[in-house]
C-alpha cells in the first residue's frame, strides 16, 4: 500500500505510542465504532483501531436496513423485535436523521407461497403492537402495490401486506460513529493492525507506514466480526472457536422508474429476500448460507448471483432482473455464536466474553441495534475502568439534523448541486464538503481525504460515497480519486 501524505496518520501513531488509554477498541464496524463513541462521551481516553478501513467489512455490506426484523417473531424473538423497533425510532428522531429513512415494504402472498394471508395479517399486527403503533401494518389490494414497486409480480398473487421500517447509508453510519469519537478527543486510526497482546498492552502494525508501536490500555475489547476468534488466539493460543460465519450477498441493479417501496420476498418458512431501493438503484439479497473459509476470501460468485436473481423471481418479474442489469455485486459475513442449528435459523444474538488477559470480546447482533450492544459492552469493563453505570443518552451524530431543512438550505445556496444526495450522506456537514472544491465530486474526495481518514479509492468509492456500489467507479475515476488522496 502507497505511503499517503497525510500528517493525521503520523499524529495518530505517535498519540498511540506516547499516551496510555483507558479503553483500546480493536475494530473499526459499527459495533467497535459505538463502544469508542460512547466510551469517549463517558470521559474516557480512547484509542480505536482496524486492521483495514473502518466499516470495511460487514458494516459496509448489509442490506442497509433498520429494521425490527419482521421474520425473527415466526423465531419467538418478540424481544429482539420490540427492541429493534425501539432503536430504529431513537436512530430516526435523534441519533441520524440524516442517514435513517423511512421506508415502506410491500409484502406479497402468493398461491402456495411458505405463509397465508391469515398468518401475515396476524404478523403484521403483532409487529405493529410492538413498534406501539409507529410502523403502519395493513392489508392492500395489488393496484397499489403495484405503484409502489413496478415491479411487483402479480400472476397467482393473493394478498399483499404494507408495512413501514427504515433504511440507512451503513458505511457512512458506521464512519459518523468514528466520527464521534474522535470529536471527543479518542485517537481513530484505520490500516493499523494488532499483531500481539499481553496484559494491558497491544502492538500495533501501520499497515501503510510499516511502523510498529505499543498501545497502553486500561481494559482492551475485540469487536473485530468474523476476525474476533483470530484476535482471540493472539490473547490465548488455545481459544477454540466461537462463532460461526454466514455469507450474505447481495446484488444492484438498475431500478425501474417510480419504485418508492422494497418488497419482501418469501423464500420459505424461515427466510426472506429483499428487493430494495437504494441509492438510485434496485438492492437484492441477501443469501444465508455458513461460511467456512477466510474472511479475507469472501467473493460474490455465479451460484450467489443466481440465487439471488432466482429467490427476487418469486416476487419481481422477470423484466427487472435481468442478469445484465446487475451493476454491483458484494457480500458479508455475520457473526452468529457457534451452533448447529443452520444460519438461517440461528438467532441474531450478541455475545460477550471475557478472555484469560481481561480482554472482552463481542459477537454477533444486528445494525439495527448497534447502540444497544455497545452500551453492553461497556457495561462489561465497568470493573476494569470502575465506571458506575452507562447511560444511554442517545447523542446526535455530527452531521445529524432534519433533511428536508438542509436539503432545503443546500438548494438555495448551491443550486447546481444534487442537495438531496448530498444531504442523506453528510447531513448538516454537506456545506463543509463543498468549501472543498468547485466540483462536488472532487469536494467528497478531499473531504473524504481530510476529514474522513480515507486512504484507497476503495475507501472512496465504497464508503465515503456509493460510486463503486452504483457501478460507477471505472477506471479512470478511480486513477483520478489515487491522484487526489496522494496530492
Amino acid at each position: 500500500m502507497e505511503h499517503p501524505s497525510a500528517s493525521w496518520r503520523d499524529q495518530a501513531l505517535e498519540r498511540l505510542a506516547s499516551e496510555s488509554f483507558d479503553l483500546l477498541v480493536i475494530g473499526g464496524g459499527i459495533v467497535g465504532a459505538a463502544v469508542a463513541a460512547q466510551a469517549a462521551d463517558l470521559g474516557l481516553a480512547v484509542a480505536l483501531v482496524d486492521q483495514a478501513d473502518f466499516g470495511s467489512a460487514t458494516s459496509s455490506a448489509s442490506s442497509k436496513l433498520i429494521h425490527g426484523g419482521l421474520r425473527y417473531l415466526r423465531m419467538g424473538d418478540f424481544r429482539l423485535v420490540h427492541e429493534a423497533l425501539s432503536e430504529g425510532q431513537t436512530l430516526l428522531g435523534t441519533v441520524a436523521p440524516h442517514l435513517v429513512r423511512r421506508l415502506p415494504f410491500v409484502l406479497p402472498v402468493y398461491e402456495g407461497g411458505p405463509y397465508g394471508k391469515t398468518a401475515i395479517r396476524s404478523a403484521l399486527w403483532l409487529y405493529r403492537t410492538l413498534a406501539g403503533g409507529r410502523v403502519g401494518g395493513s392489508m392492500i389490494g395489488a393496484d397499489e402495490a403495484a405503484v409502489l414497486a413496478p415491479g411487483l409480480r402479480l400472476e397467482r398473487l393473493r394478498a399483499v401486506g404494507l408495512y413501514v421500517d427504515a433504511q440507512t447509508n451503513d458505511a457512512r453510519l458506521c464512519l459518523a460513529n468514528v466520527r464521534s469519537a474522535a470529536e471527543r478527543g479518542a485517537v481513530v486510526l484505520n490500516y493499523a493492525e494488532v499483531v500481539s497482546l499481553s496484559k494491558g498492552v497491544a502492538e500495533v502494525a501501520d499497515r501503510v507506514g510499516r511502523s510498529v508501536v505499543s498501545v497502553r490500555a486500561r481494559a482492551i475489547v475485540n469487536a473485530t466480526g468474523p476476525w474476533v476468534d483470530r484476535v482471540r488466539r493472539l490473547e490465548d493460543s488455545g481459544a477454540g472457536t466461537s462463532v460461526t460465519l454466514s455469507k450474505g450477498a447481495h446484488l444492484v441493479l438498475d431500478r425501474p422508474t417510480g419504485w418508492e417501496a422494497a418488497v419482501t420476498i418469501q423464500v420459505d418458512r424461515a427466510r426472506v429476500s429483499f428487493a430494495i431501493p437504494w441509492e438510485g438503484m434496485l438492492l437484492l439479497g441477501t443469501t444465508d448460507e455458513p461460511f467456512d473459509a477466510t474472511p479475507e476470501s469472501l467473493v460474490v460468485t455465479q451460484a450467489d448471483e443466481r440465487q439471488i436473481l432466482d429467490e427476487a423471481a418469486r416476487g419481481l418479474v422477470a423484466e427487472v432482473i435481468r442478469p445484465e442489469t446487475v451493476r454491483a455485486r458484494f457480500a458479508g459475513l455475520r457473526v452468529l455464536p457457534a451452533a448447529r442449528r443452520g444460519t438461517a435459523r440461528a438467532r441474531r444474538e450478541t455475545t460477550i466474553s471475557v478472555g484469560p488477559l481481561g480482554v472482552v470480546t463481542v459477537a454477533g447482533g444486528k445494525l439495527t441495534t448497534y447502540r444497544r450492544i455497545a452500551a453492553s459492552v461497556l457495561d462489561a469493563v465497568r470493573p476494569q475502568l470502575g465506571l458506575r453505570r452507562i447511560d444511554d443518552l442517545a447523542a446526535p451524530l455530527p452531521g445529524a439534523a432534519d433533511p428536508e431543512v438542509v436539503a432545503a438550505s443546500l438548494r438555495a445556496s448551491h443550486p447546481q448541486v444534487d442537495a438531496d444526495a448530498l444531504t442523506s450522506a453528510y447531513g448538516s456537514l454537506a456545506v463543509d464538503v463543498l468549501g472543498k472544491d468547485g466540483d462536488p465530486l472532487v469536494a467528497q474526495i478531499l473531504y473524504a481525504r481530510d476529514e474522513e481518514w480515507a486512504v484507497t479509492a476503495d475507501d472512496v468509492l465504497r464508503r465515503r460515497t456509493t460510486l463503486a456500489l452504483r457501478g460507477l467507479a471505472s477506471p479512470e475515476l478511480r486513477a483520478r480519486v489515487e491522484e487526489l488522496l496522494r496530492r
